[in-house]
């Protein structure tokens, strides 16, 4: 293998890209339409699920419960109901995504320490979404139920046991939680390798379209710089690309960037040639 013809190849093929504007911005630009769609697009979060409460209790202790759930910022209290008919017409009407039924015996069956349910009703129609919004109205709940727990503890013991166990979760690498910063950096791969993959397939499809193919193999290049040359400029092409995603990554969407920018482009380079 010799590097001048190599180079040759190598040297065709930039000029090619650059005198084809259709190339050069399908290489670059589709990256960055594809990030800010689907950036702005694919989201895990929810927040400020719409929702309407009738609270048949009407009880400290209702409204106690009432407020776990329009004082997180999951929630976000769109009025009150009186019955099930008013309950479904918000629903209907998109007015509301969920609501919170609260039984008239609350206050009662936890006074005298037996179990009660509440019902929450969730528009299915956003399946994702409603699993999502259920998955934090059981936390809201669950954090009622333990807090009434300890109170009835409290009432019967002087001192309450300390818990055997107490779990802490902690979150290392994304501490808020925040579904951009997981989708955003997969987005980068999946891009890149699509756009490599393009890139790379078409140069030879258009190679044999232009009836130029017949005329590299009649040269003396052999396979292995063919290949090579072919693959050095959209190799660069890619290369630039991540450095536009991992920019926009940190200043569009708000990742942050942490640990070590030459292994990361290291990593960036043996994938983009794989």
């Amino acid at each position: 293998m010799k590097a001048t013809r190599v180079w040759a190849v190598s040297r065709k093929e930039f000029l090619h890209v650059l005198r084809d504007p259709r190339s050069l911005g399908m290489g670059i630009a589709i990256p960055i339409l594809l990030l800010v769609i689907y950036g702005y697009a694919l989201t895990m979060d929810v927040d400020e699920v719409p929702l309407v409460i009738w609270d048949q209790s009407e009880t400290p202790e209702s409204r106690e419960l009432v407020s776990g759930f329009v004082g997180s910022r999951y929630f976000a209290r769109r009025g009150h109901v009186s019955s099930y008919r008013e309950l479904e017409r918000a629903i209907d009407s998109r007015e509301a995504m969920a609501a919170l039924v609260i039984p008239a015996d609350f206050a009662r069956q936890i006074a005298a320490g037996r179990p009660v349910a509440v019902q929450i009703i969730v528009d299915g129609s956003d399946s994702n979404t409603a699993t999502i919004a259920l998955g934090y109205a059981e936390v809201v709940t669950e954090t009622y139920s333990q807090a009434v727990t300890m109170q009835q503890i409290r009432r019967i013991l002087t001192r309450p046991p300390d818990p055997p166990l107490a779990l802490r979760p902690r979150v290392w690498f994304n501490a808020e939680l925040e579904s951009r910063h997981y989708i955003v950096p997969g987005l980068i791969a999946v891009m890149m390798m699509m756009i490599a993959a393009m890139l790379t397939s078409l140069t030879v499809a258009r190679e044999w379209e232009r009836g130029t193919m017949e005329q590299l193999i009649s040269t003396p290049v052999k396979g292995p710089e063919l290949i090579l040359g072919k693959l050095l400029p959209y190799l660069a092409i890619g290369l630039l690309d991540t450095v536009i995603a991992v920019l926009m990554g940190r200043f569009v969407f708000d990742v942050p960037l942490r640990g070590s920018v030459p292994l990361l482009f290291a990593v960036a380079t043996v994938f983009l040639v794989g």
